[in-house]
């Protein structure tokens, strides 16, 4: 059965008369009857007793009827979401995180995106980098929240914060009475970094920070999380350089120190793929870029 059709048939059900159903349809009555002698040939039911008194529903056209207007009514629905979703004024949004992300504007971009786009539901999903490019290359993900990474073929991506490495030190550490710290002071301490399974980039680039500053570093623990890295600290395990977002952790027993001179900054990117474009996707990011630009 077309829509077309059922729409002929609901119009001529509610005026039960030709000439004012063609009227209302903006067709002339010729092709209405066509069509509903077509509809009743189709369905092998006669829907409706013509005389010359008028027209009237059958039993089998009464019923019809009920289920007509429910499958219309659902064609508009389907038509109206659909718009919505291509507009990206609702629908679903799959976000992968890296957990220093949290203290990087993604909460507030949530929420900014919440307040303009209230019909749309993100679901996150922590995962480290290399895991989120998979998830994005198997569909799993529409949009990810990285360390710096090369992005593979199909995947497009944008700087969301660059910012400087600091130091992070046990509150008891002798260079806290320092206002700022040579990266060569840190030759005697034990390093807690990034795995290089989980995070090559960092791995290697602080690694490469510490060679540059004449020292191979002891690397004492290798975690996956940056939460995990000053917690590790503030138990006394070690010391760390950790992106300065993290200062806005809270945690107890920690002191942060800037480093001096010039050193390579850590990055968070999004990435995204290419195709489809997703209007969703870039609401989020224009949140995103605002709300790291406040922190």
């Amino acid at each position: 059965m077309e829509l077309r059709v059922l729409h002929y048939f609901v119009t001529l059900a509610e005026e039960l008369h030709f000439g004012r159903a063609a009227q209302r349809l903006r067709i002339s009555q010729p092709p209405l009857s066509v069509a509903i002698k077509q509809l009743e040939e189709e369905l092998q039911a006669q829907l409706f007793e013509r005389n010359s008194k008028g027209v009237r529903l059958t039993a089998a056209g009464e019923h019809l009827l009920t289920k007509a207007r429910q499958l219309l009514a659902l064609s508009h629905q389907a038509a109206q979401e659909t718009r919505d979703v291509a507009r990206g004024t609702v629908g679903h949004l799959r976000l992968g995180f890296v957990g220093s992300s949290l203290y990087r504007g993604l909460p507030q971009a949530l929420e900014a995106m919440q307040q303009t786009h209230p019909q749309v539901r993100v679901d996150m999903l922590e995962a480290n980098s290399a895991e989120q490019i998979l998830g994005l290359q198997q569909m799993r993900l529409d949009l990810a929240l990285v360390h710096s990474i090369q992005p593979p073929e199909g995947i497009a991506s944008q700087l969301i914060v660059d910012e400087p490495f600091v130091v992070c030190l046990p509150e008891q550490h002798p260079l806290c009475a320092a206002a700022a710290i040579d990266l060569g002071a840190l030759k005697g301490d034990r390093l807690i970094l990034f795995s290089t399974l989980v995070s090559p980039t960092y791995h290697q680039r602080i690694y490469e920070m510490c060679l540059a500053h004449g020292f191979a570093p002891e690397v004492r623990h290798e975690v996956r999380h940056w939460l995990s890295v000053i917690s590790l600290v503030s138990l006394g395990q070690g010391v760390a350089l950790v992106p300065a977002a993290l200062e806005r952790v809270g945690l107890p027993r920690l002191q942060f120190r800037p480093l001096l001179g010039e050193h390579p900054h850590s990055e968070m990117l999004a990435l995204w793929r290419t195709a489809p474009a997703s209007p969703l996707v870039q609401a989020l990011l224009a949140h995103l870029r605002q709300a790291a630009q406040g922190c």
